[in-house]
């Protein structure tokens, strides 16, 4: 495959993971700055790494996750915790997720990605029950 090659199979799968609304804002929140970082995200994290067939999706998600606790990495975080969805995971499963991290990552960093966590699919739930 080669890099536009990459790149595209890459956008696709960013898009159908973080959303098209996150990706179109970053993409058009580029700088010179930026840009080279985007495309390199792009071609290698969403085009090389998430397209292989080694691991589904949904667990390329949850390990995300338990990443983005380890390194205290809250921004990320919160895309992932967003993005799990997307890929097939529950909030059963992210929440033994976080209780993995807990144990792996310490009590506090769990205690924070809970926190985001519970803060998150509140948001989500009445973005889907606006009347409820």
């Amino acid at each position: 495959m080669n890099e536009k090659d990459r790149y595209e199979q890459g956008l696709s799968v960013r898009r159908e993971v973080l959303g098209t609304k996150h990706v179109d804002k970053s993409l058009t929140n580029r700088t010179s700055l930026t840009t080279d970082f985007q495309e390199l995200i792009t071609r290698y994290a969403w085009g090389e790494i998430w397209t292989r067939p080694g691991l589904p999706r949904k667990t390329r998600s949850q390990i995300t996750i338990a990443m983005m606790v380890a390194l205290n990495r809250n921004e990320e975080l919160a895309l992932h915790l967003h993005a799990a969805k997307n890929c097939g995971v529950s909030e059963e499963e992210v929440k033994e997720v976080l209780l993995q991290t807990a144990i792996y990552c310490g009590v506090p960093a769990a205690n924070s990605a809970f926190h985001l966590a519970q803060t998150i699919f509140a948001e989500t739930t009445i973005q889907q029950n606006p009347g409820a």
